[in-house]
C-alpha cells in the first residue's frame, strides 16, 4: 500500500502492519495494555477514539471481539484506520465510524466498549504544535464525562467498558464511570519499574454492576532501571496478548 508524506509502516504485535503518521500519536504502551486488558468472547464492541485503529485490530485478530466499530472524529485518522484495516484484511471484522463520539448511536448495543480517551483538559499542558496530537491528548472533542456517558449509552446492560487513563486523573475517571452507571469492577495500576510512581491505570466497569472492585496486583513493566528487561507479567502480555489470569475477574 502506498505511503503518503509523514507516514511510516511498521510491523507490530500479532504481525500486524500498521501505517502511522509521524505528526500524530504512534502505537505505545497504553494502547498495547488496553488491548491486552480486554477479556475474550465478546460478539460486538465499540472503540471510542480509534487513532490508528491498532487497539480495534488487536481485539479483532486475537478474537476478543467478533465485530468492532471503531469511532474516530478526525477525518484524516478515520481514513488511516480504513487503510490499516484494508492492509491487514480485517474489513469483515472492523468498520469505521467517522464522527464525534458524543453523537454516536449504533442500532444495537454492544457487549463491550473500550477507549484510550484524551487525558488532558483543554486549558492545561503545553499545546503540541501538531493539531492531530493536540486533539488526541486534549479534551477537544469530549471530556472524560463525555466518553463515559457515550460508553454507557453504547454498551448493553451487563456489558463491559474498559479504559486506560493517566493516574493523576484517576478520580475524574472513577467518578464519571459511577455517574454513568458503569460500576468499576477491576482496576490495575501500571508502573514503569519498581521504584517509579504509577504512570497509568486500567479499569473495567460493568453497566448496571453492583458495588465490588477487584484491585489487582500492580503491573511492573521493567525489572531494571534502564528499562531493558521486561517483568514476568509483561513478558506474558507480550507473548499472549492477554494479562495473566489473576488479573481478570
Amino acid at each position: 500500500m502506498e505511503l503518503f508524506e509523514n507516514e511510516r509502516c511498521d510491523e507490530v504485535n500479532d504481525r500486524l502492519r500498521l501505517i502511522q503518521r509521524t505528526d500524530g500519536l504512534t502505537f505505545g504502551t497504553d494502547a498495547l495494555l488496553l488491548a491486552a486488558y480486554i477479556g475474550g468472547g465478546y460478539k460486538s464492541a465499540v472503540e471510542l477514539g480509534g487513532g490508528t485503529g491498532i487497539v480495534s485490530m488487536l481485539a479483532a485478530t486475537r478474537e476478543k471481539a467478533a465485530r468492532v466499530l471503531c469511532a474516530e472524529v478526525q477525518p484524516e485518522f478515520a481514513e488511516l484506520i480504513r487503510r490499516n484495516i484494508e492492509l491487514n484484511s480485517l474489513r469483515d471484522k472492523i468498520t469505521v465510524h467517522e464522527g464525534d463520539i458524543r453523537d454516536l448511536t449504533p442500532e444495537r448495543e454492544a457487549e463491550l466498549v473500550f477507549s484510550n480517551p484524551p487525558y488532558m483538559k483543554t486549558d492545561t499542558g503545553r499545546a503540541n504544535l501538531s493539531g492531530a496530537k493536540n486533539i488526541a491528548r486534549h479534551e477537544v472533542f469530549g471530556s472524560i464525562a463525555d466518553f463515559t456517558t457515550a460508553a454507557a449509552r453504547l454498551v448493553k446492560y451487563g456489558g463491559d467498558a474498559v479504559f486506560v487513563y493517566r493516574t493523576d486523573r484517576a478520580c475524574d475517571l472513577i467518578y464519571e464511570m459511577r455517574r454513568a452507571r458503569l460500576e468499576p469492577k477491576r482496576l490495575t495500576l501500571v508502573y514503569a519499574d519498581a521504584k517509579s510512581e504509577p504512570s497509568m491505570l486500567l479499569v473495567e466497569g460493568r453497566r448496571g454492576g453492583g458495588v465490588g472492585l477487584k484491585l489487582t496486583r500492580p503491573l511492573i513493566i521493567y525489572t531494571d532501571p534502564t528499562h531493558t528487561a521486561y517483568g514476568m507479567d509483561m513478558e506474558y502480555i507480550m507473548n499472549t496478548g492477554y494479562f495473566p489470569k489473576e488479573f481478570y475477574r
